[in-house]
C-alpha cells in the first residue's frame, strides 16, 4: 500500500502542499485573464509597437482639424486613426562613424512610419462621418460588427475556465487516489495486487508459529494441487482469520502466503475502506471483489479487519457506525451471499477478535481461525536464528540463553534485539556479534539504553542501591522465584534508575498461588529496604507498586486465589490479546470489598519482605555497599556474596532437587 500512496502523492509539493498542477492552472488562468483584458478592453494598443498609442476623443478631433489624419477606421466601439510620418529617403547615403549615427538613422526611420491612434468612441457621434467627409482628404473605412465574434469574445473566459476544470478533473480522477483527486475515485478499491516474487517472503522466513504456518501451507497446497483435494470431495476454505497479539507475525504470514501461492494476491487494510463519504466503503468492497473475480483463483488479504468488522450495535445510531455497517454488510454478502464467488480465498488479520461481528466469524465466511500466539522457548530460538541468518555471529552466541531471558517476547521484539546487537558490534568496531552484544540488546529493548547524562547524587545512589539489593536479596531468600542475572544502579532511558534482571530457568505456562505470593513479596521488597534503612520512603517504588497491585487484583478477581471470595469470577478480560485491563462485573459494595482484600494481600507481602530483610540486614548492607562501588554486578557475583555472608547454600540447587522430586507444577 505504501507504493500506491507514494505514487498518488508524486504530483504534490514537498511537505504536503498544494499539487503543482493546481499552481499551473492558477497561473494559466491569471495569464489568460490578463491577455484577454489587454486585447478586448482596448488597452492592448499601447503595448503592441512604438508607433501605436491610445489618445482621447478630443485629441483625435484636434488632429483631424489640424489635417494630420489621412485615414480613419470606424467600428461599433473603436476608432483607429492613421497619421503620416516624416519623409524618409531610404536611398540616401548616410555616413556612419559612431554609435550616435546609428541611433539617428533608427530615429528617422521610426519617425517616417505611420502613427496609429486608438480612440474609444464617446456615445453615438453621427456628425463624425460628415465632418471627416468635409475634410476631403481622409479615407473613411467602416468595420462591420460580427455578432458571432462578439458572442465568442464575451463567452471566451467561461469557455476557457470550463476547459481547464474538465482537464484537471480528468487528471485528478486518473492519477490521484486520495486527497483532492480522490473525490473522483473514492469508490474504487485501493487493493494492491502482488505476484509471486514481489513480497520477497516465504514460509522459510517464518519461525516460531509452526501450527499457524501448517494451516496456511494446507491452503497454499490446495491452490497448487486442487485435484488432490477435490477428488475426495474437499472444498477450498472460503476464509482464514489470523488472530493474536501485536508483533507475533500475522502480516508476515500473509506475506509468506503471497510469496508461496503463485496466484494473484490482493492486499488492503481495514481503514482503506473507510472514507468521509457515505457509501464509499461498500463501493470499494464491491470493486475489490470484482477485481478478485476477474483474477480467480486468487487470495484477498484484509489487514486489521476490526476497522470495518466491528460488531453491529443497534443502540448506536451515528452516521459513522451506519457507514461501517454498510461496508460490513457488503463484505458479508461478497464472502458468502447469494452470488457465488468461486476461487476467491479471503484472509484477514486482527488482534481484537472479540469485537468482530458474529456473522463475519461463522463458517462459510471465515472457516478457519488461525491463532498466532506468543512463541514458546523453542519458537523464540528459531525466530532468533531466522533473524540472525544474515548477521555474522561468533562462537560465544547461545540463542537458548537469550530465549530464556526473553520470556513473553514476540517476533518483532526478537528481531529488534538482533538488530540492536548488530548495531552494538558495529559501533565497537567488531566484525562479529558476540553473546554480550545480545545480552545488552535484550536490556536495551526491555529497559532502554544507559542514560549517561543522568548523574545521581551520593544519597540517591545509596537509596537506589539498597532498593535494588532489597529486590535481589528477597528473590534469593525464596524458593519459587526466578534467579538473579544482573543488578545495576545505572539509570536507563525508559525511566528506571536501576533494576534487577531475572532469568527463568525453564519455560512456564502455569503459576501456582505460592509463586504469585512470593512474586508480590519481591515487588514490594525494594520499598521495604528503603523503609528499614532510611526510615522513609521515596517515589522510586511507583512501578513496583503498580505491578504488585495489578497482580494482587488479578489473584482476587480472576484467578480465584482469595480466601474471602473463593472461586468467584469478579472481572472479565475484555481483550484477549491487548493488555487493556479488565472490566469489573460486580456491584459497588463487592468492588469495595475487593479493594480491601487487595490491600490486605499487599500489606502482608510488604510485612513479609521487611521481616526477611531485617533478618539479613548484614547481607543487605554489604551487598549494597559493593553495588555502590561497582554500579553493576552479575548474578554470579551476587550469589557468591550472598552465600559468603549468610552461609545459606545456593537456592538454585534446592530448586533443581525440587523439580526432580516433581513438586513444581
Amino acid at each position: 500500500m505504501d507504493n500506491n500512496r507514494q505514487n498518488n502523492n508524486k504530483d504534490k509539493k514537498p511537505g504536503g502542499g498544494i499539487p503543482q498542477s493546481i499552481f499551473g492552472a492558477l497561473i494559466a488562468l491569471v495569464a489568460i485573464s490578463f491577455i484577454y483584458s489587454m486585447i478586448f478592453s482596448g488597452t492592448a494598443g499601447r503595448y503592441l509597437s512604438n508607433n501605436q498609442a491610445e489618445i482621447s476623443y478630443s485629441e483625435f478631433i484636434q488632429k483631424v482639424n489640424e489635417g494630420k489624419i489621412y485615414r480613419v477606421r470606424i467600428s461599433s466601439e473603436d476608432i483607429y486613426a492613421y497619421e503620416k510620418g516624416e519623409t524618409f529617403n531610404k536611398d540616401e547615403e548616410v555616413e556612419i562613424k559612431n554609435e550616435q549615427d546609428i541611433k539617428n538613422v533608427l530615429e528617422n526611420f521610426q519617425k517616417s512610419q505611420d502613427k496609429i491612434y486608438h480612440i474609444v468612441k464617446v456615445g453615438d457621434d453621427k456628425d463624425l462621418v460628415n465632418r471627416l467627409i468635409e475634410k476631403g482628404n481622409i479615407e473613411i473605412i467602416g468595420v462591420k460588427a460580427s455578432i458571432i465574434m462578439d458572442l465568442i469574445i464575451s463567452l471566451a473566459p467561461f469557455i476557457i475556465l470550463w476547459l481547464l476544470i474538465g482537464m484537471f478533473a480528468r487528471r485528478m480522477s486518473g492519477g490521484m487516489g486520495g486527497g483532492i483527486g480522490g473525490i473522483f475515485s473514492v469508490g474504487q478499491s485501493k487493493a494492491k495486487r502482488y505476484m509471486q516474487r514481489e513480497t520477497g517472503v516465504t514460509f522459510k522466513d517464518v519461525a516460531g508459529e509452526d501450527e499457524a504456518k501448517e494451516s496456511l501451507q494446507e491452503i497454499v497446497d490446495f491452490l497448487h494441487n486442487p485435484k488432490k483435494y477435490t477428488y475426495v470431495g474437499a472444498k477450498l476454505p472460503k476464509g482464514a482469520l489470523l488472530v493474536g497479539p501485536p508483533g507475533t507475525g500475522k502480516t508476515l504470514l500473509a506475506k509468506a502466503v503471497a510469496g508461496e501461492a503463485k496466484v494473484p494476491f490482493f492486499s488492503m487494510t481495514g481503514s482503506d475502506f473507510v472514507e468521509m463519504f457515505a457509501g464509499v466503503g461498500a463501493s470499494r468492497v464491491r470493486d475489490l471483489f470484482k477485481q478478485a473475480k476477474a483474477a480467480a483463483p486468487c487470495i484477498v488479504f484484509i489487514d486489521e479487519i476490526d476497522a470495518i468488522g466491528r460488531s453491529r450495535d443497534t443502540r448506536a445510531g451515528s452516521g459513522a457506525d451506519s457507514e461501517r455497517e454498510q461496508t460490513l454488510n457488503q463484505l458479508l454478502s461478497e464472502m458468502d451471499g447469494f452470488e457465488i464467488n468461486n476461487g476467491i480465498m479471503v484472509m484477514a488479520a486482527t488482534n481484537r477478535p472479540e469485537i468482530l461481528d458474529q456473522a463475519l466469524l461463522r463458517p462459510g465466511r471465515f472457516d478457519r481461525r488461525i491463532v498466532v500466539e506468543k512463541p514458546d522457548l523453542k519458537g523464540r530460538i528459531n525466530i532468533l536464528k531466522v533473524h540472525a541468518k544474515d548477521v555474522k555471529l561468533d562462537d560465544t552466541v547461545d540463542f537458548e540463553e537469550i530465549a530464556l531471558s526473553t520470556s513473553g517476547a514476540v517476533g518483532a521484539d526478537l528481531a529488534n534485539m538482533i538488530n540492536e546487537a548488530a548495531i552494538t558490534a558495529a559501533k565497537a568496531k567488531r566484525d562479529k556479534v558476540c553473546q554480550q552484544d545480545l545480552k545488552d540488546a535484550v536490556e536495551v529493548v526491555l529497559v532502554g539504553k544507559e542514560k549517561k547524562d543522568r548523574i545521581l547524587s551520593k544519597e540517591e545512589r545509596k537509596i537506589v542501591s539498597y532498593h535494588e539489593v532489597g529486590h535481589a536479596l528477597v528473590t534469593a531468600l525464596q524458593k519459587h522465584t526466578e534467579p538473579v542475572q544482573k543488578i545495576t544502579i545505572v539509570p536507563r532511558t525508559m525511566g528506571a534508575l536501576g533494576y534487577v534482571l531475572q532469568t527463568p530457568e525453564e519455560e512456564k505456562y502455569l503459576n501456582t498461588k505460592k509463586e504469585l505470593e512470593e512474586k508480590l513479596v519481591v515487588f514490594l521488597s525494594g520499598r521495604a529496604a528503603e523503609d528499614i534503612v532510611f526510615d522513609t520512603i521515596t517515589t522510586g517504588a511507583a512501578n513496583d507498586i503498580e505491578q504488585a497491585t495489578k497482580l494482587a487484583r488479578a489473584m482476587v478477581t480472576q484467578y480465584g486465589m482469595s480466601e474471602k471470595f473463593g472461586l468467584m469470577g469478579l472481572a472479565t478480560n475484555h481483550s484477549m490479546y491487548l493488555e487493556n485491563g479488565v472490566d469489573m462485573n460486580c456491584g459497588d459494595e463487592t468492588a469495595t470489598q475487593v479493594d480491601e482484600e487487595v490491600q490486605k494481600m499487599l500489606k502482608d507481602a510488604f510485612e513479609k519482605a521487611k521481616a526477611m530483610l531485617k533478618e539479613h540486614r548484614e547481607a543487605l548492607d554489604k551487598i549494597a555497599e559493593y553495588l555502590i562501588e561497582k554500579e553493576t554486578i552479575t548474578g554470579k557475583e551476587f550469589m557468591k556474596l550472598f552465600t559468603e555472608i549468610t552461609g545459606i547454600a545456593e537456592v538454585k540447587n534446592e530448586r533443581v532437587s525440587e523439580k526432580e522430586d516433581g513438586d513444581n507444577v
